[in-house]
């Protein structure tokens, strides 16, 4: 219904068509004199849905629908009676607002309707505003778009800000708003003052490296800026990864013996029931997998095929898959039934999976495995009795809940490893751009020491510097910002 109602408002607000030349499918360039307005909340049946305009023509508008005709007191909220601007037909009592540019979100004129949060008022209210000349019904992520080109929002913020939107746990948010309160926007434009200072020494040196009055050692300075700048970017494009898997979700695989009881984890940490749980050793035989919120952080969770022989061609292809998604893996959940380690295909598992992991883990980059020893309600009253020679573990309960805490707790601390904390620390790079740009950066560098003309080590300091630069601020082919305000719904 939505979509078919913002095609109506198109329609209106173009008027009658005309035979023209092919547009290309790019966001129309911002400044252009149009204003735009959009339905900017959530679609669907709400209380209160907020309709907001942009550009210079948004003070016409906002005279235009309300009455009394003049404008309200800046960044106030007012109560006003909403009519058609054509028939005078009353549409809502609304709140009104209004922004003067430059002090706006988009850095223009903007106004903003708080109106009820029917279909058939928002729809009235978007009809009306689409009649009003000068008013085009917005495209995705255009209002944003037009902060970015007015200066409002850096590059790196406006991803920050994308990020805030699609945010579906505590960590995704956390880090997202660091970065829209303009974190790694900082110490990129300090990466950039650094290699400006560096740049400025080198050119001085051509310029002026015959004049006695130059300080002395000023491409010394240089290289060790440079050499300073390579250790920090080194070090954030180690740590590359955890920053988009903080975005995207880390891969967390529970694996085990038939009949562990991986089937029952999985449904009990995504609260749904994903698995099917059966006594019948070798039920599951395919790789299910659902995207959860484990301890305030992203990550999609692989439910695999018991690792034994396989009983028959189904089955053996299901532990094919099993071991090549352990092979895939940020964090592994090895699950073993507590009250039968002893047999055979406990051990052999303790012994080909759990132990090679566990001998990897000190590298950070590595595999991380968390060993639950499940179906602690079949263990004796007086305690377990278990080998001294076990990795560490954990016991749990899938039947009775009991351990879950101490699961959900070691899952934060493995998951903060993998993904990194966004509440400490340096910014995270949570886009490949970041990490492409920062490696370009990083490798004309690399070409600043091995130049033998000054000349050279000049230009690839400013190869250097372009890099951060659109890093941080764009800069770059039009087709690239495309594709992040691409991100952005339609009223954002």
């Amino acid at each position: 219904m939505w979509r078919g109602l913002w095609t109506l408002v198109a329609r209106a607000a173009r008027g009658p068509r005309r035979p023209c030349a092919r547009q290309g499918s790019g966001a129309r360039a911002p400044g252009s004199g149009a204003t735009i307005f959009a339905l900017s909340s959530g679609q669907g049946r709400c209380g209160i849905a907020v309709i907001r305009t942009s550009g210079p023509a948004s003070g016409h508008a906002l005279r235009s629908l309300t009455a009394p005709r003049e404008l309200p007191r800046a960044r106030s909220a007012s109560l006003r009676l909403l009519t058609d601007p054509r028939s005078g037909e009353p549409l809502d009592r609304a709140l009104v607002l209004w922004f003067p540019g430059p002090h706006s979100f988009t850095g223009e004129d903007c106004a903003e309707f708080h109106v009820h949060g029917g279909p058939a008022v928002v729809s009235g209210v978007l009809q009306a505003l689409g009649r009003v000349p000068g008013l085009r019904p917005a495209e995705a992520g255009e209002f944003t778009r037009r902060a970015f080109a007015h200066g409002k929002l850096s590059l790196t913020e406006v991803e920050g800000l994308a990020d805030l939107i699609h945010a579906e746990t505590e960590a995704q948010r956390r880090q997202a708003l660091r970065q829209l309160d303009g974190e790694l926007g900082q110490l990129c434009r300090g990466w950039a003052e650094t290699l400006t200072k560096a740049l400025a020494h080198v050119e001085a040196y051509i310029d002026f490296g015959e004049d006695d009055n130059l300080e002395e050692g000023i491409l010394e300075q240089a290289d060790s800026q440079v050499r300073e700048l390579e250790v920090a970017l080194d070090t954030h494009l180690r740590d590359a990864r955890r920053g988009q898997r903080l975005r995207s979700g880390a891969h967390v695989v529970v694996t085990g013996p038939p009949n562990a009881g991986k089937s029952s984890l999985v449904n009990l940490l995504s609260r749904k029931p994903v698995s099917i749980v059966s006594p019948e050793p070798g039920t599951t035989r395919d790789v299910l997998e659902t995207p959860v919120d484990l301890a305030g952080f992203p990550a999609l969770l692989s439910d695999t095929a018991g690792l034994r022989e396989g009983q028959g061609p189904v089955e053996q292809e299901g532990v094919r898959r099993a071991r090549e998604r352990l092979e895939q893996a940020d964090l592994i959940l090895a699950v073993l039934d507590a009250s039968d380690l002893a047999s055979p295909s406990s051990c052999n598992f303790l012994d080909t999976v759990v132990t090679p992991a566990i001998a990897r883990s000190p590298n950070g980059n590595s595999q991380r495995l968390l060993l639950v020893l499940n179906k602690s309600d079949l263990l004796p009253p007086g305690g377990p009795d278990l080998s001294p020679e076990l990795p560490p573990h954990l016991l749990l309960s899938c039947l009775t809940g009991a351990g879950l805490d101490g699961l959900l707790e070691a899952l934060r601390k493995e998951l903060a490893a993998v993904c990194g904390d966004p509440s400490t620390g340096p910014p995270l790079l949570t886009r490949a751009r970041h990490q492409h740009h920062l490696q370009a950066c990083l490798d004309a560098l690399g070409h600043y020491r091995r130049a033998t003309d000054v000349a050279l080590a000049a230009e690839a300091l400013r190869v250097a510097r372009g890099h951060l630069a659109r890093l941080h601020g764009g800069g770059g082919a039009e087709e690239i910002l495309d594709i992040i305000f691409r991100d952005f719904c339609v009223g954002k």
